[in-house]
């Protein structure tokens, strides 16, 4: 399918999110399969949220950006449906976020990906300069059985010697 990036929109209005479009998507991801519902809109909630319009209206796309507008950014949960990629409104998208007037003069906006480089090289983005400058904590199976919903959090349990769950 063939699309007109003309006849597509991009909005930070979060009242004209698709909730179960974005979800549906992210829940289905390699990068956060599986993650409970409640988590997901805590996510979009808590970050400035840009959603790709049809013409209709229809949410074909989304991204978030976990930010304090002055000095940080992390760019997360981009994409477009299936359906309409390879049409220029990925490349739209990232336009649109990188030129955003609230998100200028940051001291470093980052993301992960591990099938996009070349889409956000052509926006400024670069692998990280100094890669030991970085850390994180990165839970494996964090979606999975034991979630956030009920879960027992064994690094927190080890670290603090507690029996109970959390």
């Amino acid at each position: 399918m063939t699309a007109n990036i003309s006849n597509y929109s991009i909005s930070t209005d979060k009242s004209k999110l698709n909730f179960n479009v974005i979800y549906n998507f992210i829940a289905n991801s390699y990068w956060a399969k599986g993650i409970p519902k409640s988590v997901m809109q805590s996510a979009i909630d808590n970050s400035m949220c840009f959603g790709v319009y049809s013409a209709h209206n229809e949410q074909v796309g989304f991204a978030r950006v976990v930010t304090d507008k002055a000095t940080f950014a992390y760019l997360a949960d981009v994409f477009i449906t299936p359906h309409l990629q390879g049409n220029g409104l990925s490349k739209l998208l990232i336009k649109t976020i990188v030129e955003h007037p609230e998100l200028q003069g940051l001291r470093r906006f980052l993301l992960a990906t591990s099938d996009a480089h070349g889409l956000y090289a052509q926006y400024g983005f670069k692998p990280i300069d100094n890669p030991a400058l970085l850390m994180q904590i990165n839970p494996e199976n964090v979606y999975g059985k034991n979630n956030r919903e009920g879960r027992t959090c064994s690094f927190f349990k080890t670290l603090l010697g507690a029996t109970e769950s959390y």
